[in-house]
């Protein structure tokens, strides 16, 4: 309409009435309320959590009491100027197919593990092992250390399998010298553990374990500046409580892994974990 307007010349009226449109729909201004606190908690929610989009801001305010629908929060996140520019990922298609797994039904069916690299703050080059659990999504392990051995990776496991109560039937991994190692290939027979390694070059034949180290990489080690191992291991140790417990997940009806699977309780609110709210 103001386009209109300002190419032709034309009053509002005349402009209305050749475009069909009701004056009253032109000169309609909204008489409900700005929702300031409800605009300042959302903005507090999207500044700790920057990596959110405004769905996962719905269901934590949905979680606090605020009683407001999915639509009003896309409308004032898009007003507030939140809105995140993400790029596309390149599809790149394969000759060789290869038969996709059943997916696990039940958790500890089967687990997916890779490592993820960082830098310290002194330059120094430090590397993170991700495991996680293919049916809850449940982060098993996230351990940084400058440098891994099978029998590190080993350990790892038994630790993980100790603490989840069994080890899983099937472990995911791709080919990086830890997971071919003789080492692991010991670990696995006496622990009655298959390794399924997916094709060289080919991310995809592992993509929940892919998706995981993205969600790793945008929400915890991008934001953070480790002074060292230690601190790291910290940083790291927080956000998967927090990943387990709290995050809300797309593909689990947006609860949290450890409540879907049934591998932890849910811990409402983000105050347990030291992350400010």
């Amino acid at each position: 309409m103001v386009w209109a307007r300002r190419a032709y010349q034309l009053p509002e009226r005349r402009a209305c009435r050749a475009l069909g449109a009701a004056r009253s729909t032109v000169r309609y201004q909204s008489v409900q309320a700005p929702r300031e606190p409800l605009r300042a908690r959302l903005r507090e929610l999207a500044a700790v959590r920057v990596s959110y989009g405004y769905r996962r801001l719905h269901i934590l305010l949905r979680r606090e009491g605020w009683p407001v629908n999915r639509k009003l929060i896309e409308r004032l996140y898009r007003e507030e100027g939140l809105t995140l520019k993400r790029k596309s990922p390149k599809r790149r298609r394969s000759a060789v197919r290869r038969e996709r797994s059943a997916p696990p039904r039940v958790i500890n069916e089967r687990w997916a593990m890779d490592f993820v690299h960082d830098t310290l703050s002194n330059g120094r080059t430090v590397r993170v092992l991700t495991v996680l659990d293919v049916y809850s999504r449940e982060c098993m392990a996230l351990v940084a250390g400058v440098g891994f051995r099978g029998e590190d990776v080993g350990r790892i496991l038994t630790a993980a399998g100790e603490k989840r109560g069994s080890l899983p039937e099937v472990i995911s991994v791709d080919n990086g010298t830890e997971f071919t190692s003789k080492a692991l290939d010991h670990w696995a027979y006496w622990n009655r553990v298959r390794l399924d390694f997916s094709r060289p070059g080919k991310p995809t034949d592992n993509p929940f374990i892919e998706a995981f180290n993205g969600s790793l990489r945008r929400e915890c080690l991008s934001q953070h500046w480790f002074v060292d191992l230690k601190d790291a291991q910290r940083t790291l140790q927080r956000w998967k409580d927090e990943y387990n417990n709290i995050r809300p997940h797309s593909s689990l009806a947006d609860q949290a892994p450890a409540h879907f699977g049934g591998g932890g309780h849910f811990i409402p609110g983000p105050n347990r974990l030291g992350f400010s709210p």
